[in-house]
């Protein structure tokens, strides 16, 4: 099992890109099905609605910034991959941990946020700010979890 470290940190990377992808995927579904009522109803408001229907995909971004960082740091990425011990590689696994668990749920916390975003916008086109501030407070934990993820894959000593 000599490869077992590189194999954690892969793992890792994968979670990272996979759950926060998934996040994000169902967060974008459930303001789209909002916005398309919305759409439908009264054209005008698309590019109102369109801006909360982005925000829930930055976890998605943020998760493959991550695998991308993860990969790169243990030579997969352009380079040769180093050779790491099991502990390194659980190091590394527990690193992706915050952006794949924070990415998968704000993600879809997000979209539940910019959906009852959707809805002022539908009722007060003018208020339409509100809703975004409220979905972008839910971003700030996603970036919380991005920085502690960078900053340990980058303090992992190999």
């Amino acid at each position: 099992m000599n490869n077992l470290g590189i194999v954690l940190a892969v793992a890792g990377a994968v979670l990272a890109a996979l759950l926060a992808g998934i996040g994000s995927a169902k967060g974008v579904g459930l303001v789209g099905e909002a916005a398309a009522g919305v759409v439908s109803v009264d054209p005008s408001k698309f590019s109102k609605v369109l801006i909360l229907e982005l925000l829930p995909g930055t976890q998605g971004l943020y998760g493959l910034l991550t695998a991308i960082l993860l990969l790169s740091r243990v030579g997969i990425i352009g380079g040769t991959a180093a050779e790491l011990t099991a502990a390194q590689g659980w190091m590394f696994f527990a690193a992706s941990l915050p952006m794949a668990i924070v990415g998968l749920i704000s993600g879809i916390v997000q979209g539940r946020t910019a959906a009852a975003g959707v809805g002022i916008t539908a009722k007060k086109p003018d208020h339409n700010g509100k809703g975004i501030i409220m979905a972008a407070m839910v971003e700030t934990y996603a970036i919380l979890a991005l920085l502690i993820s960078i900053l340990l894959i980058y303090n992992i000593a190999i």
